[in-house]
């Protein structure tokens, strides 16, 4: 049932795509709106919403086997741009807020929701759609935990760190479609004995919007 959920979830977001596709071809004739264009040549939009996807695996830290798909639901702000064509950090800032779920497919836990603030950079080429990024936040949760001589979480407090980088695609002045990877950390910092944490990674895609 949840790999069922995680399937209808990204079939959801590839038919968002497509329509998305559609509709940039109907309106070809209508008068184009830069609105996320800047007077210096960096396309830095000023307003974002993005949903990703993500398929988390554990790596070190805890002796069970994780598998965790995570949905992430992200509101951007633009934060500083950088005009310059000779630097390698030419492209815009943001600053971030999200609230993800995940649903266990494997662990000794089963669900877990939490918010997480943070900043992003998207590295802008000229005369190129394709845009590699990097982000890093930090937050927190709450999840079933379970009986910590199992090597649960131990309390239903969490904290989360995550970060994250890949490429991103401008299909148009409104739309881009990214692949990436994912890194999520989860711990109640240190308030039970034993606190055995989640290292997370795993590859990720998603669709934006922007305003």
């Amino acid at each position: 049932m949840k790999f069922m959920r995680f399937t209808l979830a990204t079939g959801l977001g590839v038919l968002l795509f497509l329509v998305a596709d559609l509709r940039a071809g109907e309106n070809e004739t209508r008068a184009p709106q830069p609105a996320v264009a800047t007077s210096d040549g960096v396309a830095a939009p000023h307003f974002e919403f993005s949903a990703e996807t993500s398929y988390l695996l554990s790596v070190a830290g805890n002796p069970n086997s994780y598998e965790i798909p995570s949905e992430f639901l992200t509101a951007r702000l633009r934060w500083g741009v950088n005009d310059n064509d000779e630097s390698f950090f030419r492209g815009y800032n943001q600053v971030y807020a999200l609230a993800l779920g995940e649903g266990f497919v494997r662990g000794i836990e089963n669900r877990y929701f939490g918010i997480s603030l943070g900043l992003r950079h998207v590295f802008v080429r000229p005369n190129s759609r394709l845009q590699f990024y990097t982000s890093a936040g930090v937050g927190l949760g709450f999840l079933d935990s379970q009986d910590p001589i199992f090597q649960g979480q131990g309390q239903d407090f969490t904290f989360n760190i995550l970060s994250a980088g890949g490429l991103e695609y401008r299909v148009n002045d409104r739309f881009k479609v990214e692949v990436g990877i994912q890194y999520q950390h989860l711990s109640n910092g240190g308030q039970t004995n034993p606190n055995p944490s989640l290292n997370l990674f795993g590859p990720q895609v998603g669709a934006t919007f922007s305003f």
